[in-house]
């Protein structure tokens, strides 16, 4: 049996692509989800992949679930921070109960996760640990304050924990995608799509999710085991930093 990756929001869009492509790099993988229990269910009967449901706001959730898939599966030795929501306003018409959501999900959300598994990593002096941030933690987004800075958080909450995880074996970085061909974005208006965002993107079309994946795999493999605190910008030329 493999080793043991985790994946938060890992049963649809960029993380089911994650939880696939690390089950056919030799991974044990669980993939936690929030609420769409038919989605899990057929994520599961298509792949063979156990999910797992709980909220990664709820630090005591995120403790049981992660007991329950180590009793289950083994320790864990790859943790895929990947769940997140949107709450998009412009900023004079955004709530605090918008905030407050994207907050606790997107960026509270990797301390609830990486908390409860740090000191087994510690303990066996191993872990590979990829969050993934997004191109509007880089360079903002219009309507987005409240995701931007999440995702920005999680940017810094990477390059600080690398520092404290280096000498114990665990690498910790970051992938921040750009527009990529999820069903969420595909979603959008066909004209928006190509008059406003894809001509934004210098190779000339959206990502795709195994491109996410691929990104992942790698930070995740013993090959990547002198890269920590990095971040990757997976945008297709959009930004760069």
């Amino acid at each position: 049996m493999g080793k043991v990756a985790l994946v938060t929001g890992g049963s649809r869009g960029i993380g089911a692509a994650i939880s696939k492509a690390l089950k056919e790099a030799g991974y044990e993988v669980a993939a936690n989800y929030a609420g769409n229990d038919d989605a899990a269910r057929a994520f599961t009967e298509e792949t063979g992949i156990k999910t797992y449901k709980w909220s990664v706001a709820d630090y005591e959730a995120c403790e049981a679930g992660i007991k329950q898939v180590e009793e289950e599966l083994g320790p864990i030795a790859v943790l895929v921070n990947n769940a997140g929501i949107t709450r998009d306003a412009m900023f004079h018409k955004m709530t605090p109960q918008h905030w407050k959501e994207v907050i606790d999900t997107n960026l509270t959300g990797l301390f609830n996760m990486t908390h409860p598994v740090w000191t087994g990593m510690r303990d066996r002096k191993y872990g590979r640990i990829v969050n993934i941030s997004s191109i509007n933690g880089q360079k903002g987004q219009a309507g987005q304050a409240n995701y931007s800075a999440a995702k920005a958080g999680d940017i810094g909450f990477t390059k600080a924990l690398a520092q404290e995880g280096a000498r114990a074996g665990i690498t910790v970085n970051a992938i921040c995608p750009g527009y990529i061909g999820t069903e969420m974005v595909r979603a959008i208006d066909e004209k928006v799509l190509n008059e406003r965002i894809i001509p934004q993107i210098p190779v000339g079309r959206l990502g795709e999710p195994e491109e996410i994946a691929r990104c992942v795999v790698f930070l995740a493999s013993e090959d990547a085991g002198f890269i920590t605190g990095s971040t990757i910008s997976a945008n297709g030329g959009q930004f760069f930093v």
